[in-house]
């Protein structure tokens, strides 16, 4: 049977309203009225302890009446001390055994590089950092007027075998790192004058999921959810749209839950509305809700002349939705959704009825300085870089993102191939998936799931069996979007590819496996699901075994991928494969191919793990953007080859390019299309240039001069404000310049840095993959040429000023208003 998925899918990550409706509702059941939903960020004022402590339960003293608060045991160097999480003996409770952190959290890139295989395998899985178990405690008050509510508190990721207890309960456990986790609190809280409550978190992150740097902590957001016992479902609403030429057909599913012991007679009203907040159609149902159900309502409307959402014109809508009982509303919530068509089929990928061409990146969701722990900025700043750059597209590799993410990919407009960690049918596997599909299934920036990324068991009648489980499920819980599997072995035996919409292919098996493929199985759908694997190290030109690097200049191992921008040939030649993501974006801590300790991050991205771009990275802005590129390297600082022969390597998308050095024309080539041109020449210090021309005329240059010594340091920051919420950073690039403000790109100095205003640094980077310097510091060594600090506001305004000093070198300064 040949699949064609033909499929109007919608979009942007379910959000809940920022403000607060005001309501008058009446007293049910007894109960306090009650005001519409509540959503508070529950990241502030945490205490954080490392290392495993001594839980028990104690029994009250006359044996029965069931177990008080737990008592939690602290050994340190000088006592050991007894912190309750009941806070009618906090006496106890010494802060001095922990720290005061705020969320997200990773510890594990607090630590100390360790050469010890047994922390990481794969090779490398922490990264050489250590895991281990930590615990997290917070208390916080609950108002008596909240009495009666339904109070949940949702974790967005912790990494990982996370177990919480609130005021001594225990509440349960979770052991994914990579899918939310849900807990009501309701019955166990203090209110208002009952008391503080406390939680407490275990997390145990001695096992890994991955083969790459996974962090440790709650690294993502964490909220706490108060509605009316009467309220929309967690991820409760499902928003499919149909096009036609002049309008777009609106299916909205919600589910609504009734938590009281009476039937309750609700009237639910969904507003659809644009970008402005302008309303386009309003509908209403009424219907009676037994005691202690979930009733889901199905309701249709429009858009005419809707706004299609791509990449390009990243167009969203909202359906605000409102439950409401006598007239009066109970519970409010918010969903975002785009307009558009996706269809993949044998010819490729087709968005909003045109082929599509996806210009994809795989990507690990680490970062210079901070490890898994990413504020929003973080996030947002890493998926301009590879915007600016061309791509349109975004996979999560290998698991389901934090999902601020996917809400930037919708606003940002970045297609995303959204996968699930783990090709598993058992009971924990099937609720992992099914939350990621019901939390991410409106998002129009997801076109395509992937149930798993090059499992062992592809290509067996075992794994076919898990594999099809997986994809009956996804299709019941959203039968919009196509499947696929990320493949690197296995795709023609066992049947497995058969229960597939889409087979992925990773790499083309050096002989083109899915050109070979299209033709033997005519009813196979194929996408390029990752590409290239090239490696490199930023600046650098010669491989070093001793320090691990990677020349940029040719291609080394590993040898199943090709030189940057050359995979995108095959695209171009081939477009019934639909796209590709190239592995990686970026680097990523773990993973040090083909070396690995003193290494300790990968060297496949086209930037390295600060942002800054490799030379790959023009070879993919050449391929994917209509701007004129013209880009050589290598540098142009060799002392003591003067006479040698040296070869210049350019990537360029112009037609020809010429090559000058000192104002002598050493040659002019036609450029062949994903392909670098290289010129041979004998090394002499000064300034080489490459003119890029199109039809005959200059329309680009880059220049390459030999630089001397480091003199100054240059400061930019990605923003000249930041917002005083205690979350905000700014990131700022630090570059090691000679006299003439040249970037020196060989320069390693130590740059020290001092900070003045209402912020703090709260990481250091450099992308040095063998760099065993500590990312929670006030200082960094350039490397080759730049090193990266982040800059985090506090919650109040003013004005930081973050200065660099490096001896010898001139002090650089950059102001940033907070606000």
């Amino acid at each position: 049977m040949n699949r064609v998925f033909k499929k109007w899918l919608w979009g942007g990550g379910l959000s809940f309203l920022s403000v607060l409706f005001s309501v008058e509702a009446s007293a049910q059941n007894g109960l306090t009225p009650l005001s519409a939903r509540e959503r508070e960020n529950f990241d502030l004022s945490w205490h954080f302890h490392k290392g495993d402590i001594a839980i028990k339960r104690a029994v009250k003293a006359a044996g029965y009446g069931g177990l008080t608060d737990i008592n939690v045991k602290v050994e340190t160097n000088k006592e050991a001390v007894i912190a309750y999480t009941d806070v009618d003996k906090a006496s106890a409770f010494k802060p001095e055994d922990w720290r005061e952190v705020n969320l997200p959290h990773d510890w594990c890139v607090e630590g100390t590089f360790v050469n010890d295989r047994s922390i990481g395998s794969a090779p490398a899985v922490s990264g050489y950092l250590p895991g281990g178990i930590g615990f997290y405690r917070k208390e916080f008050e609950i108002p008596e007027t909240d009495k009666g509510k339904k109070i949940t508190i949702e974790f967005d990721g912790i990494f990982r075998n996370s177990t919480v207890w609130v005021n001594g309960q225990l509440m349960g456990r979770h052991q994914s790192g990579y899918t939310p986790s849900n807990y009501d609190l309701t019955d166990i809280l203090r209110y208002g004058n009952e008391g503080k409550n406390v939680i407490l978190v275990k997390v145990d992150a001695t096992e890994y999921e991955g083969w790459w740097y996974e962090g440790c902590g709650i690294y993502r957001h964490v909220w706490l959810n108060k509605t009316d016992r009467l309220h929309v479902d967690r991820f409760g609403t499902y928003v499919t749209t149909v096009v036609s030429p002049n309008e777009a057909a609106v299916t909205i599913k919600t589910t609504v839950k009734n938590e009281y012991k009476a039937a309750k007679n609700i009237t639910l009203i969904s507003k659809i509305v644009d970008k402005k907040g302008v309303v386009l159609d309003t509908k209403t149902s009424s219907q009676l809700i037994a005691p202690l159900s979930t009733t889901e309502f199905s309701q249709k409307g429009a858009i005419k002349k809707p706004l299609l959402w791509s990449p390009e014109t990243p167009d969203l809508y909202k359906v605000l939705t409102e439950v409401s009982e006598n007239g009066n509303i109970i519970d409010t919530y918010e969903t975002t959704f785009g307009v558009r068509t996706i269809e993949i089929n044998r010819n490729g990928v087709f968005l909003n009825g045109k082929l599509y061409p996806v210009k994809g990146t795989c990507n690990h969701q680490d970062f210079a300085g901070i490890g898994v722990a990413l504020p929003d900025k973080i996030n947002w700043y890493k998926l301009k870089l590879l915007k600016n750059m061309g791509s349109n597209a975004y996979r999560c590799s290998h698991h389901p993102p934090t999902p601020e993410l996917l809400d930037m990919c919708d606003s940002l407009g970045l297609l995303v191939l959204d996968e699930n960690r783990l090709l598993s049918s058992s009971e924990e596997g099937i609720n992992d998936l099914t939350t990621m599909l019901y939390r991410d299934r409106n998002h129009p920036s997801i076109f395509m799931w992937s149930m798993e990324n090059e499992e062992a068991i592809q290509g067996t009648v075992t794994g076919a069996r898990i594999l099809e489980t997986l994809v009956k499920t996804t299709h019941q819980i959203d039968p919009t979007r196509p499947v696929t599997a990320a493949m690197n072995h296995g795709r023609n035996e066992g049947g497995y590819s058969d229960v597939l919409d889409v087979v992925g292919y990773n790499y083309g098996d050096k002989g083109l496996a899915y050109v070979k493929d299209h033709e033997k199985y005519p009813n196979r759908i194929e996408f390029c699901t990752e590409s290239t694997s090239f490696i490199s190290t930023r600046g650098e030109y010669q491989n070093d075994w001793g320090k691990g690097y990677v020349s940029n200049l040719r291609l080394w191992q590993p040898n199943w991928g090709p030189l940057p921008g050359e995979d995108w040939a095959d695209i171009v030649k081939y477009p019934y494969l639909g796209g590709l993501f190239v592995w990686t974006g970026f680097d990523y801590r773990g993973e040090p191919t083909p070396y690995q300790w003193p290494c300790v991050t990968s060297h496949f991205g086209f930037m390295d793990i600060c942002g800054f771009p490799k030379d790959g990275y023009y070879a993919y802005k050449a391929a994917w953007t209509n701007e004129p590129v013209v880009h050589i390297f290598p540098h142009w600082n060799w002392p003591g080859k003067e006479g040698e022969s040296i070869q210049v390597h350019c990537y360029t998308n112009c037609d020809e390019v010429e090559l000058l050095l000192n104002g002598k024309i050493i040659g002019r080539q036609k450029a062949v299309p994903y392909t670098k041109l290289i010129w041979k020449l004998v090394y002499h210090p000064g300034k080489l240039e490459a003119r890029g021309y199109k039809n005959g005329k200059l329309v680009t240059k880059d220049i390459v001069e030999t630089t001397t010594a480091p003199a100054q340091l240059a400061m930019q920051s990605d923003c000249k404000m930041i917002k005083a919420d205690g979350t905000d950073v700014a990131v700022i690039q630090v570059a090691i310049q000679d006299a003439k403000g040249r970037v020196v790109p060989t320069a390693g100095n130590l740059v020290k840095f001092f900070i003045e205003g209402p912020g703090q640094i709260i990481g250091t980077g450099n992308g040095n993959p063998s760099s065993h310097e500590p990312d929670k510091a006030s200082q960094r060594t350039a490397f080759n040429g730049y090193c990266l600090v982040l800059v985090q506001s506090y919650k109040q305004a003013g004005e930081i000023r973050l200065k660099a000093s490096s001896e010898a070198l001139k002090g650089g300064e950059v102001v940033i208003k907070v606000k």
